[in-house]
């Protein structure tokens, strides 16, 4: 419990807590509040919430949306199967539900939020603030019209949020974890302790003779399982990406030349100046500062007579067209370094340019870049033909064509791995090269069989996978003989863990009787080690986490065991020492810790608030609507 409690408050973003409505802990929670399968439901609804509706394509715009959000955030859309896997159809059925009943409360208190604070709230949002930290209206509808909203819909979505936030914020106001909780979750975060220790090795097990046949057939028959082989599937698979697709995109020499000349200026890099300017009202005074410099006097000298700061004549080091003034520009780059330009007419007054460090243009040679060229060139004819591509291939799909014969019409080349099981792993138990990353292929074809027609699945933005399982080898019990060698050291492996735990256990008790470690480590042929601060989470090559774990389930002076990463470790330590840390309520860390506590006891209070509401106000599930919208083949 301490442990959970202690990794919330460290894992929270509080302050997007309450802008997405608590999110995930209502989610958590409000499962409990939703009820078995109702009848008696019309076309249109999918659930009812005490007064309030949720239509079918009410709960579709809304499932949509979400999963093209989580779509973005995993860089690519999830297929419908995986997004069943991870439980995220329930989760959004059980938030719109929550949101619901938070909704249907406020409207049941008489809650309101006026137009102008919603406008006052988008507004204010850094969000869609723009370069002048102020509301940029195109930015706001830009990146509301990528989510999915009309603003219409994003302002009353906004409206029921405010709402919600009142009624959360109420009820979690002035929760405070006390002073014992404080306690505990710091000493359990930042204890320390100290141990001597022996790490026991094969060495200390003895020797170990090979096993007889009697003792090999029977281990292998009590261990049978673990020697099992796992099923194995033959499969089929084309991958669909411009990166492929470019592979065997040819692109002539002529071809290339003719971009090279294109994007000739592109490929370049352009002359860079280092330039101050100073600007004058007339030509007249230009000109008088110029005969000073030439006098003798600095442009620095000109620029203090003028009050203008090193910062105000500094216009740093650019190329002539990021220049805005034509005519400056043209002046900047015709005068050689440390030289002043003449009296120049510009667009906002006359100027006075002085040119420091020249950087030298660039312009690569075709030679230097044909190869980029050419293949960022099959890469954009690729792209342009992937759709293409795409819809060839499912029309041959759809026409009944297997995977191969379909790549072949096509035009693509299909791969066929002749075995591999749920791990990526061919019969002789190496990885099987060749598996397209991005997309879990081989768990969707341990999810097929041989014959069903395998949905398509995306690749990235713009990639696509099909796939055929073209056999299953079931998995079975292997012969003593098929694994003999394996099986034998498996077994050695056993013995020796088996006599260093005997062995460890035999020290303890010695040290239990008043033995001391130095002594036993002494008989074992060992060293004693010592290892000290050592916290809770501390994990590292010296000591294991079960070692750790072990070193705070003992008291002050109680020696104990535990197995080390091997089967050919075990260590014995004493604790030493135990440092108990000290609460300093008025530390930053402390504050932190207080402020994870709230947000966790504010979750539970919401939590159980919404159960308690969703059951006073009733709610009533369309299963069937809903198994329609998420594709699911059975009820939650």
């Amino acid at each position: 419990m301490l442990r959970g409690i202690r990794n919330a408050s460290s894992n929270w973003l509080g302050k997007t807590l309450m802008t997405i409505v608590m999110g995930l802990l209502i989610v958590a929670f409000g499962i409990w509040g939703i009820a078995d399968i109702f009848h008696g439901f019309g076309q249109s609804a999918l659930a009812t919430v005490g007064g309030t509706e949720i239509s079918t394509e009410q709960f579709r715009q809304i499932y949509n949306d979400r999963l093209q959000q989580i779509g973005r955030q995993f860089g690519r859309p999830l297929p419908p199967d995986q997004v069943r896997a991870l439980g995220l159809d329930r989760q959004i059925l059980q938030q719109v539900i929550a949101e619901a009943a938070l909704d249907e409360d406020a409207q049941r208190k008489g809650l309101k939020v006026s137009d102008e604070e919603i406008g006052r709230q988008i507004k204010s949002d850094p969000t869609f603030k723009g370069a002048n930290n102020a509301f940029d209206a195109a930015r706001f509808a830009g990146l509301i019209r990528q989510l999915g909203y009309t603003e219409q819909r994003y302002v009353a979505e906004q409206r029921n949020m405010a709402l919600r936030r009142q009624i959360v914020g109420t009820m979690t106001a002035g929760v405070e974890p006390s002073k014992t909780l404080l306690e505990a979750l710091n000493r359990f975060q930042k204890e320390q302790r100290t141990i001597d220790y022996v790490k026991l090795g094969a060495a200390q097990a003895g020797t170990i003779d090979p096993p007889t046949a009697d003792q090999l057939s029977g281990y292998f028959d009590a261990h049978k399982v673990q020697f099992r082989a796992p099923e194995y599937r033959k499969m089929a698979f084309v991958v669909l990406t411009p990166e492929e697709v470019a592979k065997w995109t040819a692109v002539s020499d002529d071809d290339a030349r003719k971009i090279y000349e294109e994007r000739k200026d592109k490929l370049s890099t352009p002359e860079r100046r280092q330039l101050r300017q100073i600007m004058f009202p007339n030509v007249t005074d230009a000109q008088a500062a110029r005969e000073k410099i030439v006098g003798g006097a600095s442009f620095d000298d000109i620029a203090r007579e003028r009050g203008l700061a090193a910062s105000d004549i500094d216009l740093g080091t650019i190329s002539k067209s990021e220049i805005i003034d034509p005519a400056i520009a043209n002046a900047a780059f015709s005068i050689k370094s440390d030289e002043v330009s003449q009296p120049t007419q510009g667009r906002f007054g006359v100027a006075l340019i002085k040119v420091g460090r020249i950087e030298p243009g660039n312009q690569p040679t075709y030679e230097s870049v044909a190869e980029k060229l050419k293949r960022d060139a099959a890469l954009d004819r690729a792209r342009a033909e992937i759709n293409n591509l795409h819809n060839k291939m499912e029309d041959e799909r759809g026409g009944g064509a297997s995977v191969v014969e379909a790549a072949k019409k096509v035009g693509l080349s299909a791969v066929t791995i002749e075995a591999t099981d749920r791990s990526g792993r061919a019969p002789d138990g190496k990885p099987v090269s060749g598996i397209p990353q991005g997309v879990d292929l081989i768990a969707q074809a341990f999810a097929s069989d041989v014959g069903v027609d395998n949905e398509t699945l995306q690749l990235g933005n713009n990639g696509f996978i099909w796939f055929d399982v073209l056999g299953v080898t079931p998995s079975r019990d292997r012969t003593l003989d098929e694994v003999k060698d394996k099986v034998e050291a498996r077994w050695r492996e056993d013995q020796i863990s088996s006599r260093l735990m005997t062995r460890a256990t035999d020290t303890i008790r010695k040290l239990e009787q008043g033995g001391k470690l130095a002594d036993e480590a002494a008989s074992l042929g060992l060293k004693v080690e010592s290892a000290s601060a050592i916290k809770r989470d501390d994990t590292t090559a010296t000591l294991p986490a079960a070692v750790v774990a072990a070193v705070f389930r003992a008291a002050k002076d109680a020696a104990g065991q535990a197995p080390g990463t091997g089967n050919d470790e075990w260590f014995i330590f004493r604790v030493s020492d135990v440092k108990v840390p000290t609460l300093d309520v008025a530390s930053d860390e402390t504050k932190k810790l207080r402020e994870g506590i709230q947000r966790g006891l504010s979750d539970e209070y919401v939590g159980q608030y919404i159960v308690k509401l969703e059951a006073e106000i009733g709610t009533k599930i369309n299963q069937a609507a809903v198994a329609q919208i998420t594709g699911a083949n059975s009820n939650f």
